[in-house]
C-alpha cells in the first residue's frame, strides 16, 4: 500500500507539472498574440498621422485593437494564474510522494532488522525492528494526511 501510494503521488506530481507546462505554453501563445495586436494597433496609430488617409477608419481600428488586447491580456493572465496553481499542486504531490518514500524506506529497514533479529536471536534487534516499523507507519500517516 505504501509503495502504491508513493508511485501514485509521484505520477500525480508529474502529470500536474506537465499540465502546468502546457498552460505556460498557452499563456506564451496568448502573449505573442497580444504583441501582434499591439503591433497592428501601432501601425493604425501611425496611419492616423499620415496625410490623405481615412483617419476615422484607423481610429476605429485602434479602438478595436485596444479592446481585443484587453481580452487577450485577461486570457493570458488567467493561464498564468492556472500555471501557478498547478505548480503549487505539483509541489504538494511531490512532497507527499517523499513522505510515502520515507515510510517505505522505514518499513524496508524494519524488515531487514527483523530478518537479522531472527538469524541472531537478539531481542533488542526485534524491538528495534518494531520501532522502525512504527516510525514508518507514523510517516505514512503524515503522507496520508498531507502533512
Amino acid at each position: 500500500l505504501i509503495g502504491y501510494e508513493g508511485g501514485a503521488t509521484q505520477n500525480e506530481a508529474a502529470m500536474l507539472k506537465n499540465e502546468a507546462a502546457i498552460k505556460k505554453t498557452e499563456a506564451a501563445n496568448k502573449w505573442s498574440y497580444y504583441q501582434s495586436k499591439s503591433a497592428k494597433q501601432n501601425l493604425a496609430e501611425l496611419a492616423i498621422a499620415l496625410p490623405g488617409t481615412d483617419t476615422e477608419k484607423y481610429k476605429a481600428e485602434v479602438e478595436r485593437y485596444k479592446k481585443e488586447k484587453d481580452d487577450i491580456k485577461k486570457e493570458a493572465e488567467a493561464f498564468e494564474k492556472e500555471v501557478v496553481e498547478l505548480e503549487h499542486r505539483s509541489e504538494g504531490a511531490l512532497h507527499q510522494h517523499h513522505r510515502w518514500a520515507q515510510a517505505m524506506t522505514a518499513v524496508q529497514i524494519a524488515i531487514s532488522l527483523a530478518a537479522i533479529a531472527l538469524l541472531t536471536k537478539k531481542n533488542w534487534l526485534q524491538y528495534a525492528s518494531y520501532a522502525v516499523a512504527a516510525g514508518g507507519l507514523v510517516i505514512s500517516g503524515f503522507a496520508w494526511f498531507h502533512l
